[in-house]
Formats: C-alpha cells, structure tokens, sequence
C-alpha cells in the first residue's frame, strides 16, 4: 500500500481515459471525493474529481468526467462500492451537476463513529491518529475552477483520496469485530436518502425555523412560498438570502398582505424584492388554500414536559450508547429522538437493523418511560 503523500498527480485528460480506468475496477471499491466552488450560487459548481482505484489516484476535470457514461453507470451502481468521507456535498454536487442519486455508497465517516473514532471525526485528525501522516489544508479555501492547479493544490486532492482505501481496510475490520458490519451500508443508505428528501422543493417549508408558531392555514402559504422561493433559485442559481430569507417569508405570511404596497411595511423586505416579486408573492399570499387534512405541519419545539421526558428517555439511549462505544448523536440524533417523544411510541427504524440491536436492551425502559408519561 502506498501513501507516500509526495506522489506525483496523474490526470485522466479524456473521457475514454477515463473509461479505461474504471474498467479495471472490477470488484474493488472506488475512493471517491470532489472539490467545488459555491460562493454567490445556489448550486454548487464542480472544479475537480478525485478517484482511487487499488493504489493508483487520479485527478479529473468536470468536464471529463461528465462526458463520461462509465462514470455514471459506476456512480449510479449499487453493486460497485463507492467510498467516500463526510459524503453530504459530494451527493448534492452530483444530483444538481450530473442528476444522479450515487448508489453503493459507504461514508467512512459514519463507519468511524461506528468504529468508536467519535462522532463527525475529521478526515485529516483521523489520518493523523491512524497513519501518523499530517496532511497539509492550506488548500481547503483555494479556486477550484482555475487551470492549471498549484502543486499543492493537486497534492491536497490527492491526499483526500489516499487514505480511503486503507481506512476502509481499518473501519470495516473494526466493525467485523462489533457485530456492526452491515450497519455502515445501512446507515449510509439512510443518511443518503434524508440528503435526498431536504432537497425536495416541495418540503423545504418543513426547514424553516420558527414557521411552527404560524397556523395550519398560514404554513400552507409558507409552504407555496418556500416552494416559489426554491424554484426562483434554482432559476437564477443564487442563494436563498440573495432572494429572500427564510425570517422573511415567515414574515410575509404573519403579515398576509392583501395588496403589493402592504409588503412595504414589513421590517427589512428590500424594495428590490417587492419591486422584482411583489405581485407574485401577493398573489400566491392570497390563493386560498387547501384542506387541513393530510397536511404535514412544522413540528413544533418541546413543550417543558416533554423536555423532561426528553432528557430521561436519552439517558436510556445514553446507555445503549456507552454499552456499544458508539456516539449518541449517530445512535440518536437529537431530531429523531425529539420526534420519537412527540410520538410517544418506538416504532419504524428505531426496531430494525442496527439501531434496533444496540436498543434492545434499553427497550423496555424507553417503553415504560413513553407509556409513564
């Protein structure tokens, strides 16, 4: 294995060089990372990939690579094993880049909490804990899209992908060892298709903090709001605070304006915007709306009760937690578990796969606890 952190770059310059490459991949595992560029865009903005096949890295331009149909294929595949670090940018980089869901995908990072490496561990403090090398992030904030790459630029692509496949080596022995093996697919899928479901335009309401406090009525404006919000920045490729915020929109639908010169008195609305969007927003303002039943409502916080119950049911997860050396937030993150409160019943994924293992134990006591309250 090599991880001489001076290895020369090697760039595949074609799509056909490209294709030669991931041939030889067979059953081996593919390193995979990405760099972009997301300043002023909604979308990001792809300037390199990086891949690894067995001991061999290399360095690749967007444009190769979207030109290439064996690099769909093999990201759209789940029977070919694609592992990567802290994967959440790269699965949004390739779904609005390429509209592709990559399938097969092991995030190491999760397989290193798994591992008991600590929750959201960074890739260069792990490589250093593992490997003992100290790899150079002078590079992290660097252009992306600018041609030709410095050598250290190049060197810190390269870095990003050396050191996959040697910590797969050491994850998945590690999670052998622990019975949690299958967990590292199976977490990655979830974690995978949550990305997903953010990214749904239509659900995007569901994100914005403090619009649980408006009426059933009022969130479905919100959610008509935030749905023409997003489809605007996609449109325009620009961040949603350049069109307008999320404190914003809650504003608007508190204010209900019945006429565009009302929107004027709402506290910091920029009159470019009412200019640009004013009938727009009025108009979608003053649809009416639909039945309240089947409307899915923004969960609102803990009352002080559930606070309480909040705090001893994690403190089962806690144990459960400690028991298997693996990070609370990952066993139980603090949403899921403040839904499972809310619900006052454990049921659907806290029951299967590996988060149904690690709680068996504790069941009984999350139970009475729900059942108490």
């Amino acid at each position: 294995m090599t991880t001489d952190s001076q290895s020369p770059a090697c760039w595949l310059h074609s799509s056909a060089e490209l294709d030669e490459v991931l041939d030889r991949l067979g059953d081996q595992p593919l390193a995979l990372d990405t760099e972009f560029e997301r300043v002023s865009t909604f979308f990001p903005i792809p300037g390199l990939v990086q891949l690894g096949v067995g001991e061999d890295y290399y360095l690749v331009d967007p444009d190769v690579a979207a030109g290439s149909t064996r690099f769909r294929d093999t990201l759209a595949d789940a029977g070919k094993t694609k592992i990567l670090y802290a994967m959440s940018e790269d699965l949004e980089l390739f779904r609005h880049w390429l509209d592709i869901e990559p399938a097969g995908l092991l995030d190491l990072q999760l397989g290193a909490a798994l591992a008991g490496a600590g929750f959201s561990v960074g890739y260069a403090r792990l490589v250093e804990t593992l490997f003992g090398a100290i790899l150079d992030k002078s590079a992290t904030r660097s252009d992306w899209l600018a041609r030709p790459l410095t050598p250290a630029q190049e060197q810190y692509a390269l870095d990003d992908v050396r050191f996959l496949l040697p910590l797969y080596r050491r994850v998945t022995e590690s999670l052998e060892a622990r019975g949690l093996l299958p967990a590292l697919a199976e977490e990655t899928a979830r974690f995978a298709t949550d990305l997903a479901a953010q990214d749904n335009p239509q659900r995007y309401y569901l994100k914005i903090r403090g619009g649980w406090a408006l009426t059933t009525s009022k969130q479905q404006v919100l959610q008509r709001l935030a749905l023409w919000r997003e489809q605007e920045c996609r449109r325009r490729d620009r961040p949603r605070n350049r069109v307008v915020s999320d404190a914003l929109l809650i504003a608007i639908v508190d204010a209900m304006p019945a006429r565009v010169g009302a929107l004027n008195g709402i506290k910091d609305l920029p009159a470019p915007v009412v200019r640009r969007y004013g009938e727009q927003i009025v108009e979608m303002v003053n649809q009416p709306v639909g039945a309240d039943g089947g409307f899915e409502t923004i969960r609102p916080p803990l009352t002080r009760e559930q606070q309480k119950l909040y705090k001893r049911v994690k403190a089962c997860f806690v144990s459960a937690a400690e028991t298997a050396d693996v990070p609370i937030e990952l066993l139980a993150p603090r949403k899921r578990l403040e839904s499972l409160v809310q619900q006052g019943e454990v049921s659907g994924e806290w029951l299967s796969g590996w988060r149904g293992q690690l709680i068996e134990p504790v069941l009984s006591e999350i139970e009475a606890e729900l059942q108490h309250d």
